[in-house]
């Protein structure tokens, strides 16, 4: 394992080439139209804040339907740098929530996404793949693939709302 200043060395290195810096500004602006495009487009979704840009682990914003908004949770779009890819998460406002909800969930017959073991630092309760190794050369279908399974995991969630009393 490097040292720290192994490690900022070979992070100078890689950023005197350029493309660490032009990859994440793309991908910072890139999540910035994703986030408004749905903000735009779902106006009875709240989108709230602002993008969380994390430390090269994730990058996320949330999206609040309001049949979520009662019960205190949220969806997360989330970049993870470590899969390069974009996932889905069912969140809520605090640790509280988190519990109160994963108890819920696990308690259940849930088994249409994975539900995510509560442990430090987990601010998931279900979890999801929406797109493993993106193709970032056309943002127009990347943007409707994640629209069309965010829209699914949505109306998932809702449903097993609708069937199941907490």
């Amino acid at each position: 394992m490097k040292s720290l200043q192994g490690n900022m060395i070979e992070f100078k290195k890689q950023l005197e080439k350029g493309q660490i810096q032009k990859a994440y500004q793309g991908l910072m602006e890139y999540m910035m139209s994703l986030k408004n495009h749905f903000a735009i487009n779902y106006p009875d979704y709240s989108v709230p804040g602002s993008i969380y840009y994390g430390y090269m682990d994730m990058t996320y914003f949330s999206v609040v339907p309001n049949s979520l908004k009662s019960r205190d949770l949220k969806i997360a779009i989330v970049f993870r740098y470590d899969t390069f890819r974009f996932d889905i998460w069912l969140s809520g406002k605090n640790k509280q929530v988190l519990s109160k909800y994963w108890q819920f969930f696990n308690n259940s017959s849930w088994d249409k996404y994975r539900i995510v073991e509560p442990v430090k630092g987990v601010d998931s309760i279900v979890e999801h793949i929406l797109i493993d190794n993106p193709d970032f050369s056309d943002l127009e279908d990347l943007t409707n693939q994640i629209e069309k399974g965010t829209l699914k995991f949505i109306r998932d969630i809702e449903d097993f709302f609708t069937k199941t009393t907490i």
